[in-house]
């Protein structure tokens, strides 16, 4: 009888325990889990201590009991280690992205746009009852990188006056507000938030204008593959105001111009048109040139002044068709850059360049020209000059007049308008890319083209410190659990797993004694 008495004792000290750690975190008393643990567990710690106290109190006095004590007290300092540790984890936060694609960790381009801030940036986030795990966590790195961050979950239903207040129409918005400009969001994606940031803290807004009037892409065509909706959208996200200029109309490039993009003309450029972008350049302008294939633009004689040669050739790859072996590629995938330019010294990534043209610096340049390749495509390329055999018969092979990769198909001139013997201080700057393809509605999304298009457009304007790689749509899966669902997975893998494993351990212990 005494023993089972005994594992009555065990059975009971246990059962009390768990079931005030669940009270602990729980918080109801009327918890049939706690209820039913309290109440099995004192009744056997009383007929325990009724029956078998005295000799209890005789065990105590044994060495072994003195030795199971000093355990004890161990146990409870490492436990109040532990305590320790995870206050000071809450004073003195760090996190840890071990992810392989790092989906927890913000982008370079979002580090460095916190890390530009000058006054607080304040976010409130409008969610369902106040919670939304994904987007505080989210904001949360922000806050984490910068102490100028300060991120606040409100719920709607308690607080109708901030929703008066800051003009919120749905649940998952934010509103963001930095100095005296504020904004509210309601795409809650790390790009969405970044752009918004950079759109509040920047004073004023660059302008790109570019270049219509010869068959060029659309701004405004988003149904057309050719189009440059794409482009244009991604321009303005980072705070550009976009333009079109016909400057065949107009005495010259208009003095708001922070850049002028030619991209892709159909007819040749006229006369009149040329002189103005070369008055513009060497008036310290920026200019980004995106060709179209031979014999089109007669851009060629402009760009040599500059110490930029354009190859009248279009650019091919074997590419390797499962099943199907090798065959001819106009759509060169890049991955080798310039590892000394600003635009190109981070980047690492894939680009495609469809119908691109070989584009390289003279060999022999004026003085004050700072001419850099930016890409070249695989050393299994090469530029091919008979186009013809290209379009007609879908063929080419290397050739005695073909240049053999890996061929440069993009160079960044900056220009020294002093050295070069124009009566201006300060620089000029040109970008030309052997493709006008690799920015449309069709390629601006694909690999990293569109970040290779906006580091380029960053360099022209003056704005090095934003060129990196822009936030991905990759983030990690996760699985939604009702609150039925988490309290059920609480209950058994907090509670009832240690529970019998401890009853067990015990049970085993005292079995062998």
């Amino acid at each position: 009888m005494g023993k089972y008495l005994q594992i009555s004792g065990i059975a009971g000290g246990v059962l009390t325990l768990f079931g005030l750690v669940a009270f602990l975190f729980t918080g109801d008393i009327g918890d049939l889990y706690v209820l039913l643990h309290l109440g099995v567990g004192l009744l056997g710690l009383l007929s325990y201590l009724s029956t078998q106290g005295g000799s209890l109190l005789r065990s105590l006095r044994r060495r072994s009991a003195r030795y199971g004590l000093h355990s004890a007290l161990y146990s409870l300092l490492f436990v109040g280690v532990l305590i320790l540790l995870n206050f000071l984890n809450t004073r003195y936060h760090y996190r840890w992205d071990l992810t392989e694609a790092k989906v927890f960790t913000l982008s370079p381009q979002s580090l460095k746009v916190i890390a530009q801030l000058k006054q607080e940036l304040e976010i409130y986030g409008f969610f369902e009852r106040g919670e939304n795990p994904r987007v505080t966590d989210l904001i949360r790195g922000y806050a984490y990188q910068s102490s100028r961050v300060k991120f606040q979950a409100i719920d709607p239903d308690r607080h109708p006056e901030l929703v008066r207040r800051f003009k919120i129409q749905q649940f998952n918005s934010l509103h963001l507000r930095y100095g005296k400009e504020s904004t509210n969001l309601t795409d809650t994606t790390e790009e969405a938030i970044t752009n918004t940031i950079l759109k509040l803290s920047k004073a004023g807004k660059k302008t790109v204008y570019f270049l219509t009037g010869h068959g060029e892409p659309k701004g405004e065509d988003r149904d057309n593959v050719q189009g440059y909706a794409g482009a244009k959208d991604a321009l303005e996200n980072e705070n550009y105001q976009v333009k079109e200029l016909l400057l065949s109309a107009q005495a010259r490039v208009p003095e708001d111009a922070s850049v002028l993009v030619i991209a892709g003309p159909q007819k040749p450029l006229l006369d009149h048109e040329l002189r103005a972008t070369e008055k513009y350049v060497k008036g310290g302008g920026s200019l980004l040139i995106l060709l179209s294939p031979p014999g089109r633009d007669g851009l060629r004689g402009l760009l040599k002044d500059w110490g930029v040669e354009v190859g009248d050739d279009l650019v091919v790859d074997q590419v390797i068709r499962l099943f199907a072996g090798p065959s001819l590629g106009v759509e060169p995938i890049v991955d080798t850059y310039s590892g000394h330019h600003p635009i190109t010294r981070e980047f690492k990534e894939r680009t495609i360049f469809p119908m691109v043209r070989s584009v390289d610096a003279l060999r022999s340049s004026k003085p004050g020209l700072e001419v850099t390749s930016l890409a070249k495509t695989s050393p299994t390329s090469w530029a091919e000059r008979d186009l013809d055999g290209i379009f007609r018969q879908g063929k080419a092979a290397l050739g005695p007049g073909d240049k053999k990769g890996p061929v440069s198909i993009g160079v960044a001139v900056a220009a020294n308008l002093k050295k070069m013997g124009v009566d201006k201080d300060g620089e000029a700057k040109i970008v030309v890319l052997g493709s006008a393809g690799f920015a449309n509605n069709r390629f601006i999304q694909i690999f990293f083209n569109r970040d290779f298009f906006l580091n380029v457009t960053n360099w022209l304007v003056g704005q090095e410190d934003l060129i990196s790689i822009r936030p991905r749509s990759i983030r990690s899966s996760r699985i939604q659990l009702s609150e039925k669902e988490g309290t059920m997975i609480f209950y058994l893998s907090f509670l009832f797993l240690p529970e019998i494993l401890l009853i067990i351990g015990l049970g085993v212990w005292w079995r062998r004694r």
